[in-house]
Protein backbone atom coordinates (compact mmCIF):
# COMPACT_ATOMS: atom_id res chain seq x y z
CA UNK A 1 0.00 0.00 0.00
CA UNK A 2 1.67 3.27 -1.27
CA UNK A 3 0.20 6.60 0.04
CA UNK A 4 -0.12 9.35 -2.76
CA UNK A 5 1.52 12.61 -2.08
CA UNK A 6 3.07 13.89 -5.11
CA UNK A 7 4.41 16.97 -3.29
CA UNK A 8 6.46 18.60 -6.09
CA UNK A 9 2.63 19.39 -7.31
CA UNK A 10 0.50 18.63 -4.37
CA UNK A 11 -1.21 22.47 -4.57
CA UNK A 12 -3.92 22.10 -2.17
CA UNK A 13 -5.03 25.51 -0.84
CA UNK A 14 -6.92 28.15 -2.97
CA UNK A 15 -5.05 31.45 -3.91
CA UNK A 16 -7.31 33.64 -1.53
CA UNK A 17 -6.31 31.63 0.98
CA UNK A 18 -2.51 31.65 0.11
CA UNK A 19 -2.96 35.53 -0.13
CA UNK A 20 -4.46 35.56 3.41
CA UNK A 21 -1.48 32.94 4.73
CA UNK A 22 1.22 35.35 3.34
CA UNK A 23 -0.22 38.13 4.67
CA UNK A 24 -0.82 36.58 8.56
CA UNK A 25 2.64 34.93 8.44
CA UNK A 26 4.20 37.86 7.52
CA UNK A 27 2.97 39.81 10.17
CA UNK A 28 3.54 37.30 12.91
CA UNK A 29 7.37 37.23 11.90
CA UNK A 30 7.27 40.71 12.08
CA UNK A 31 5.73 41.01 15.35
CA UNK A 32 8.55 38.36 16.62
CA UNK A 33 11.17 39.98 15.65
CA UNK A 34 11.04 43.28 16.63
CA UNK A 35 9.66 42.07 20.38
CA UNK A 36 12.62 39.82 20.26
CA UNK A 37 11.99 37.62 23.29
CA UNK A 38 11.74 33.91 23.88
CA UNK A 39 8.15 34.27 24.51
CA UNK A 40 7.30 35.78 21.09
CA UNK A 41 9.31 32.69 19.56
CA UNK A 42 6.05 30.15 19.38
CA UNK A 43 4.35 32.92 17.25
CA UNK A 44 7.18 33.24 15.02
CA UNK A 45 7.06 29.54 14.37
CA UNK A 46 3.72 29.72 13.77
CA UNK A 47 4.27 32.94 11.24
CA UNK A 48 7.01 30.89 9.04
CA UNK A 49 4.78 27.69 9.07
CA UNK A 50 1.89 30.41 7.25
CA UNK A 51 4.59 31.94 5.06
CA UNK A 52 5.63 28.30 3.60
CA UNK A 53 2.07 27.17 3.10
CA UNK A 54 1.17 30.64 1.28
CA UNK A 55 4.56 30.36 -0.85
CA UNK A 56 4.20 26.55 -1.40
CA UNK A 57 0.15 26.61 -1.28
CA UNK A 58 0.28 22.78 0.22
CA UNK A 59 -1.04 22.35 3.56
CA UNK A 60 0.04 19.18 5.44
CA UNK A 61 -3.21 19.46 7.48
CA UNK A 62 -5.36 19.52 4.92
CA UNK A 63 -3.31 16.55 2.72
CA UNK A 64 -3.25 14.49 6.23
CA UNK A 65 -7.63 15.10 6.46
CA UNK A 66 -7.99 14.44 2.75
CA UNK A 67 -9.61 18.28 2.07
CA UNK A 68 -8.41 21.06 -0.25
CA UNK A 69 -9.90 23.96 -1.23
CA UNK A 70 -7.77 24.80 -4.61
CA UNK A 71 -9.80 23.48 -7.55
CA UNK A 72 -9.10 20.10 -9.43
CA UNK A 73 -8.59 21.74 -12.59
CA UNK A 74 -8.32 19.99 -16.15
CA UNK A 75 -10.37 16.70 -15.79
CA UNK A 76 -12.11 17.55 -12.86
CA UNK A 77 -15.30 16.49 -14.43
CA UNK A 78 -13.92 12.90 -14.50
CA UNK A 79 -11.69 12.40 -11.27
CA UNK A 80 -12.92 10.95 -8.27
CA UNK A 81 -9.49 11.29 -6.40
CA UNK A 82 -7.11 14.32 -6.97
CA UNK A 83 -3.69 12.23 -7.89
CA UNK A 84 -2.16 13.93 -5.18
CA UNK A 85 -4.40 12.48 -2.22
CA UNK A 86 -5.18 9.21 -1.11
CA UNK A 87 -3.92 5.71 -1.18
CA UNK A 88 -2.80 3.41 -4.12
CA UNK A 89 -3.03 -0.16 -3.72
CA UNK A 90 -1.85 -2.42 -6.60
CA UNK A 91 -2.14 -6.61 -6.06
CA UNK A 92 -2.16 -9.27 -8.79
CA UNK A 93 -2.89 -12.93 -8.65
CA UNK A 94 -2.68 -15.53 -11.16
CA UNK A 95 -5.95 -17.46 -11.64
CA UNK A 96 -5.44 -21.56 -13.64
CA UNK A 97 -8.69 -20.31 -16.01
CA UNK A 98 -9.02 -18.80 -19.47
CA UNK A 99 -9.41 -14.42 -19.90
CA UNK A 100 -12.56 -14.84 -21.25
CA UNK A 101 -14.03 -16.89 -18.43
CA UNK A 102 -12.63 -14.68 -15.66
CA UNK A 103 -13.39 -11.59 -17.38
CA UNK A 104 -17.33 -12.24 -17.82
CA UNK A 105 -17.43 -13.48 -14.24
CA UNK A 106 -15.27 -10.36 -13.23
CA UNK A 107 -18.08 -7.99 -15.30
CA UNK A 108 -21.12 -9.36 -13.94
CA UNK A 109 -20.74 -7.11 -11.22
CA UNK A 110 -23.76 -8.96 -9.10
CA UNK A 111 -20.89 -11.44 -8.67
CA UNK A 112 -18.60 -9.11 -6.97
CA UNK A 113 -19.68 -9.64 -3.11
CA UNK A 114 -19.75 -13.50 -3.44
CA UNK A 115 -15.71 -12.63 -3.12
CA UNK A 116 -14.86 -9.62 -2.12
CA UNK A 117 -15.68 -9.73 1.96
CA UNK A 118 -17.03 -6.15 2.94
CA UNK A 119 -19.01 -5.81 -0.11
CA UNK A 120 -22.47 -6.04 0.84
CA UNK A 121 -24.31 -5.59 -2.21
CA UNK A 122 -23.72 -4.09 -6.35
CA UNK A 123 -26.92 -3.47 -7.85
CA UNK A 124 -26.19 -2.56 -11.59
CA UNK A 125 -28.20 0.59 -12.18
CA UNK A 126 -27.13 0.05 -16.39
CA UNK A 127 -24.95 -1.03 -18.67
CA UNK A 128 -22.34 1.25 -17.20
CA UNK A 129 -23.57 2.39 -13.84
CA UNK A 130 -23.91 0.67 -10.59
CA UNK A 131 -24.89 1.22 -6.95
CA UNK A 132 -22.38 -0.23 -4.32
CA UNK A 133 -23.10 -1.09 -0.33
CA UNK A 134 -20.04 -1.66 1.68
CA UNK A 135 -19.76 -2.35 4.95
CA UNK A 136 -16.88 -0.26 6.67
CA UNK A 137 -15.04 -0.30 10.16
CA UNK A 138 -17.06 -0.80 13.14
CA UNK A 139 -20.09 -2.28 11.34
CA UNK A 140 -21.07 1.27 9.31
CA UNK A 141 -21.92 0.61 5.70
CA UNK A 142 -20.65 3.01 3.42
CA UNK A 143 -22.60 3.86 -0.31
CA UNK A 144 -21.29 5.24 -3.43
CA UNK A 145 -22.59 5.38 -7.71
CA UNK A 146 -19.75 4.10 -9.85
CA UNK A 147 -19.52 4.26 -13.45
CA UNK A 148 -17.36 1.85 -16.14
CA UNK A 149 -15.44 4.56 -18.06
CA UNK A 150 -12.90 2.53 -19.67
CA UNK A 151 -14.12 -1.28 -21.00
CA UNK A 152 -12.00 -3.58 -23.14
CA UNK A 153 -13.84 -6.99 -23.59
CA UNK A 154 -11.29 -9.61 -22.21
CA UNK A 155 -8.07 -7.09 -21.16
CA UNK A 156 -9.82 -3.77 -18.63
CA UNK A 157 -12.35 -2.31 -16.79
CA UNK A 158 -11.40 0.80 -15.43
CA UNK A 159 -14.41 2.72 -13.21
CA UNK A 160 -14.56 5.78 -10.59
CA UNK A 161 -17.27 6.61 -8.49
CA UNK A 162 -19.71 9.60 -9.10
CA UNK A 163 -20.29 12.18 -7.11
CA UNK A 164 -21.87 12.50 -3.79
CA UNK A 165 -20.02 8.81 -3.18
CA UNK A 166 -19.39 8.01 0.83
CA UNK A 167 -15.16 7.10 -0.49
CA UNK A 168 -14.53 8.67 -3.48
CA UNK A 169 -12.00 6.01 -5.65
CA UNK A 170 -10.77 5.02 -8.58
CA UNK A 171 -9.34 1.92 -10.72
CA UNK A 172 -8.85 -0.62 -12.59
CA UNK A 173 -8.72 -4.56 -13.36
CA UNK A 174 -6.40 -5.79 -16.01
CA UNK A 175 -6.61 -9.05 -17.41
CA UNK A 176 -3.62 -10.73 -18.92
CA UNK A 177 -2.35 -14.15 -20.46
CA UNK A 178 -0.65 -15.87 -17.82
CA UNK A 179 2.88 -17.12 -18.79
CA UNK A 180 3.37 -20.47 -19.68
CA UNK A 181 -0.24 -21.09 -20.50
CA UNK A 182 -0.95 -21.34 -16.49
CA UNK A 183 -4.25 -19.25 -17.15
CA UNK A 184 -4.96 -15.56 -15.89
CA UNK A 185 -2.98 -12.76 -14.38
CA UNK A 186 -5.58 -10.43 -12.87
CA UNK A 187 -4.02 -7.25 -11.93
CA UNK A 188 -6.25 -4.94 -9.73
CA UNK A 189 -5.33 -0.93 -9.56
CA UNK A 190 -7.13 1.36 -7.14
CA UNK A 191 -6.73 4.77 -5.87
CA UNK A 192 -9.08 6.14 -3.21
CA UNK A 193 -9.12 8.78 -0.67
CA UNK A 194 -10.93 7.38 2.48
CA UNK A 195 -12.82 9.12 5.19
CA UNK A 196 -10.47 11.71 6.73
CA UNK A 197 -7.85 11.20 4.33
CA UNK A 198 -4.35 9.07 5.44
CA UNK A 199 -5.68 9.52 9.15
CA UNK A 200 -8.81 7.42 8.33
CA UNK A 201 -6.79 5.22 6.52
CA UNK A 202 -4.49 4.64 9.68
CA UNK A 203 -7.76 4.45 11.83
CA UNK A 204 -9.11 1.90 9.62
CA UNK A 205 -5.76 0.37 9.49
CA UNK A 206 -5.81 0.33 13.32
CA UNK A 207 -9.27 -1.41 13.12
CA UNK A 208 -7.88 -4.58 10.77
CA UNK A 209 -9.34 -2.90 7.97
CA UNK A 210 -5.86 -2.88 5.77
CA UNK A 211 -7.30 -2.09 2.34
CA UNK A 212 -4.02 -3.63 0.49
CA UNK A 213 -4.42 -6.81 3.00
CA UNK A 214 -8.36 -6.89 2.54
CA UNK A 215 -7.25 -6.77 -1.62
CA UNK A 216 -5.11 -9.70 -1.01
CA UNK A 217 -7.70 -11.78 0.47
CA UNK A 218 -10.39 -10.95 -2.13
CA UNK A 219 -8.15 -12.01 -4.64
CA UNK A 220 -7.62 -15.44 -2.76
CA UNK A 221 -11.10 -16.03 -2.64
CA UNK A 222 -11.57 -15.16 -6.13
CA UNK A 223 -9.13 -17.63 -7.59
CA UNK A 224 -10.91 -20.22 -5.22
CA UNK A 225 -13.80 -19.78 -6.84
CA UNK A 226 -13.06 -20.05 -9.86
CA UNK A 227 -10.55 -22.92 -9.73
CA UNK A 228 -12.32 -25.31 -7.18
CA UNK A 229 -15.79 -23.73 -7.20
CA UNK A 230 -15.66 -23.23 -3.73
CA UNK A 231 -14.28 -20.79 -0.97
CA UNK A 232 -11.78 -21.75 2.31
CA UNK A 233 -13.14 -20.29 5.78
CA UNK A 234 -10.66 -19.40 8.22
CA UNK A 235 -12.00 -22.51 10.14
CA UNK A 236 -11.02 -24.72 7.23
CA UNK A 237 -14.36 -25.31 5.77
CA UNK A 238 -15.30 -25.52 1.98
CA UNK A 239 -18.24 -23.38 0.49
CA UNK A 240 -19.34 -24.56 -2.85
CA UNK A 241 -20.56 -22.64 -5.55
CA UNK A 242 -24.05 -23.17 -7.18
CA UNK A 243 -24.51 -21.38 -10.54
CA UNK A 244 -23.21 -17.96 -10.44
CA UNK A 245 -23.80 -18.11 -6.64
CA UNK A 246 -22.15 -19.65 -3.01
CA UNK A 247 -24.52 -21.12 -0.43
CA UNK A 248 -25.98 -18.29 2.03
CA UNK A 249 -23.49 -18.48 4.58
CA UNK A 250 -21.57 -15.71 5.33
CA UNK A 251 -18.33 -15.21 3.73
CA UNK A 252 -15.06 -16.03 5.49
CA UNK A 253 -11.91 -14.37 5.38
CA UNK A 254 -9.74 -16.91 3.27
CA UNK A 255 -6.90 -18.32 5.19
CA UNK A 256 -3.33 -18.17 3.68
CA UNK A 257 -2.17 -21.71 5.69
CA UNK A 258 -5.00 -23.04 3.34
CA UNK A 259 -3.45 -22.34 0.26
CA UNK A 260 -0.67 -24.58 -1.08
CA UNK A 261 2.97 -23.39 -1.13
CA UNK A 262 3.55 -23.99 -5.03
CA UNK A 263 0.28 -22.32 -5.67
CA UNK A 264 0.90 -18.98 -3.91
CA UNK A 265 -0.41 -15.52 -6.05
CA UNK A 266 2.20 -13.19 -7.23
CA UNK A 267 1.56 -9.87 -5.77
CA UNK A 268 2.86 -6.50 -7.56
CA UNK A 269 2.86 -3.36 -5.37
CA UNK A 270 2.98 -0.29 -6.99
CA UNK A 271 5.63 2.40 -6.84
Amino acid sequence: MQYITHRKHAVNVADWERGVSLAAGGLLVLAGIARGRPAAFPGTLIGAELLRRGFTGHSHLYELLGFRTAPLGQGAATTSVPYELGLRVDRVITINKPRPEVYRFFRNLGNLPQFMRHVHSVTEIDGTRSHWVVQGPARHFVQWDAVIHNEQENERLAWRTLPGADVDHAGSVLFRDAPAGRGTEVKVELQFNPPAGAAGAWFSALWGKNPDRQIGDDLHRLKNILEIGEVLTTKGQARKRTGLGLDPDPVEVASEDSFPASDAPSYSFGG
